[in-house]
């Protein structure tokens, strides 16, 4: 049978759950159609999800149609849980964007076109709502055409009963000399021009796009069969090589069960298999214990799943959002990356324990939350994407650990670097311990974050030892000495290191890594990065002037407006911290009539670094966990030598 995942995705409110109601039920997947507005829609099925109206949760449903087998995944269209949809992203095998017809192209829809283009996932448009009062398909169209991709073809009353019109042969034609002269001389049936079509679509050469009202049922069953038509799968093909998968979400169930889902690319995986993977540079392998093919809420048990299947295992105890398992590798680099911060706040009564636990429980479900326990401050701090997220994380705390808890305002995410190059040097030497490691640390291009490279000989210092070096350098984020955030952009090399053949233990050259990576830092010139944005910005002309003063206020910069008869379009990019609430200010003086997409632009250096610094009020002497210090040993005692001193002491100089 063949197998085909499809994605859903949209802009919040655009219809997306409506529509993929409409499918589940017309192939008998659910007896009776959910909707939004009544909360009871099958993959809106979280409680948060039904009383919010909005998809918070990437959800699975399966469902046949016409002998195939389809995966349908409904993501979240709101911005604040972005890396959940992003996290989707990698087991689709075509994605379909559904867009309003009233609203027509938005800010997210924009983002998410952009990843799907990224991930090259070939892609449907349905034009959603065009039974609302002010639904304008073919403004819509233009809307695609201008701001998405030129490819968009329109399929809506041109691939019926088997034959392709005439006008969706010419967008073929126009994209393809070889098709051109089939299309010329008339020598192609519609079996060949329905093959070519799917290769197009399957290569991204076009865009199909259909149009209807999901909520009244128009459209979305004649869309879902000419989507059959125009999909194919290999996965067939696939089913008899080495297994391999890709892990899209983490989930535990009531009892605390973690369950891994993933996708199989290639081979079969059955109970009782054993399955290799790598967390931390380590490798892993454990046993499959329990296999389900997962709808909404139903979990059916399986022996044994294949090339092309979307599942849920139990028995992985470290796979993580995003890996590959298997024969497939790599980790999923997040486009949607958080840039605020909050403290969880909680009553002394409870267990600090208990709500760390909580939380790692969570990281471990959405790894952009980046749950981090600030020892000193005996805080709980994670990484957000806006204030709604928050809002759910509260209410999610409360159902599934009955915790009560909450948050401090969101802070921007700061991050430092270093100016120039220069070598730390840490020395790890109490009683019976040993361990000497020299870095070099430059700085590296904006958005690499840590590199790590070896020219230290063999003979001077084992290559265990060095993969130690290695690991601990990548094992948690280091603090920057400005306000103690976390450093990236940075290429280090591992110099010279000594060990000793009886003293060195477990933990030594963790202690002289950081030691080594701080000196180097007290001797650095330090820089503060703060988050940008970049921007789209969609004006009417009377108002372009009010939005290139703004966005010099926050201190932005901007390329020479695009304009049109009646509007501008400016695109930039500016610091999250003067700009994350400007949408609001945006539709205040444009009446609604503005739009704004704004993306994560990485990080570049701050325009208010000395207030920063003093507001934060970090004191890099006072935070035991990153001492600069190294230890040396004499008459049969250690002791500590400060930073600007230890370089004079290294037995390696």
């Amino acid at each position: 049978m063949t197998k085909k995942t499809i994605g859903l995705f949209a802009h919040v409110d655009a219809g997306k759950t409506t529509f993929a109601e409409q499918l589940l039920y017309h192939t008998q997947s659910i007896r009776e159609k959910g909707r939004v507005d009544h909360k009871d829609a099958f993959l809106d099925s979280h409680d948060i999800e039904r009383q919010r109206g909005i998809t918070v949760f990437a959800d699975q449903a399966v469902l046949s149609y016409k002998g195939a087998t389809y995966y349908l995944i409904d993501t979240p269209g709101h911005v604040d849980f972005s890396p959940e949809m992003e996290r989707a992203l990698r087991v689709m095998d075509y994605a379909i964007l559904i867009i309003s017809a009233v609203e027509g192209v938005q800010g997210h829809t924009e983002t998410v076109w952009e990843l799907l283009h990224k991930h090259r996932i070939p892609t449907f448009f349905f034009i959603n709502k065009t039974d609302r009062s002010g639904a304008n398909t073919a403004e819509v169209l233009l809307d695609i055409r201008k701001q998405l991709t030129g490819d968009v073809c329109e399929i809506t009353g041109l691939l019926t009963d088997g034959s392709i019109g005439e006008a969706l042969l010419e967008s073929m034609a126009e994209r393809d000399e070889r098709l051109l002269e089939v299309f010329m001389t008339n020598t192609g049936d519609q079996a060949f021009w329905l093959q070519e079509l799917q290769a197009m679509i399957r290569g991204r050469e076009l865009f199909p796009c259909a149009w209807g009202a999901a909520l009244q049922d128009e459209g979305v069953l004649e869309f879902f069969d000419q989507l059959h038509r125009l999909t194919t799968t290999d996965y067939k093909a696939r089913a008899e090589a080495s297994f391999g998968g890709h892990v899209y979400k983490i989930r535990h169930d009531g009892s605390g069960t973690r369950l891994t889902f993933m996708k199989a690319q290639s081979g079969k995986l059955k109970v009782r298999d054993e399955l290799q993977y790598h967390v931390g540079g380590e490798p892993i392998s454990e046993k499959i214990t329990r296999l389900f093919l997962v709808s909404g809420t139903k979990m059916q048990p399986v022996d044994q799943v294949a090339a092309g299947d979307l599942f849920a295992v139990t028995g992985l105890s470290a796979a993580e959002a995003g890996q590959g398992l298997g024969d497939c590798s790599g980790k999923l680099d997040y486009d949607m990356v958080p840039t605020l911060k909050s403290k969880v706040i909680f009553a002394a009564t409870l267990g600090v324990k208990d709500v760390l636990r909580a939380f790692r429980i969570l990281n471990a479900e959405d790894p952009s939350l980046n749950v981090v326990w600030e020892e000193s401050l005996q805080q709980i701090h994670i990484n957000v994407m806006g204030l709604i997220q928050l809002e759910v994380l509260e209410q999610l705390v409360k159902e599934r650990f009955n915790l009560d808890i909450a948050f401090g305002s969101p802070e921007i995410l700061y991050k430092e670097t270093i100016r120039s190059a220069v070598t730390g040097y840490g020395h790890f030497e109490p009683l019976r311990h040993y361990a000497e490691v020299h870095l070099r640390l430059e700085p590296g291009e904006r958005g690499s974050g840590f590199t790590f490279q070896s020219i230290c000989h063999l003979e001077d210092l084992s290559q265990g030892n060095q993969n130690l070096i290695k690991m601990h350098l990548f094992e948690r984020d280091h603090h920057g000495l400005l306000t103690g955030m976390p450093i990236t952009d940075l290429t280090i090399t591992l110099l010279r290191g000594r060990a000793h053949n009886e003293h060195t233990h477990g933990g030594d050259f963790r202690e002289a890594t950081f030691r080594a990576l701080r000196q180097g830092l007290e001797k650095s010139d330090n820089v503060l990065l703060e988050p940008y944005y970049e921007v789209k910005i969609k004006v009417e002309l009377d108002d372009l002037g009010r939005v290139l003063s703004d966005m010099q206020k926050a201190h932005g910069r901007f390329d020479p407006p695009q304009t049109m008869d009646t509007h501008a379009v400016i695109t930039g990019r500016v610091p999250v911290a003067t700009f994350m609430n400007y949408s609001t200010e945006l539709a205040s003086f444009t009446h609604g009539r503005g739009s704004l997409h704004m993306t994560f632009g990485g990080y570049d250096l701050c325009h208010n670094t000395e207030e920063v610094i003093e507001r934060i009020g970090y004191r890099k002497d006072a935070d035991p966990l990153y001492t600069s210090s190294s230890i040396f040993c004499a008459k049969g005692s250690g002791y500590s030598v400060a930073w600007d001193e230890a370089e004079a002491k290294m037995h390696l100089l």
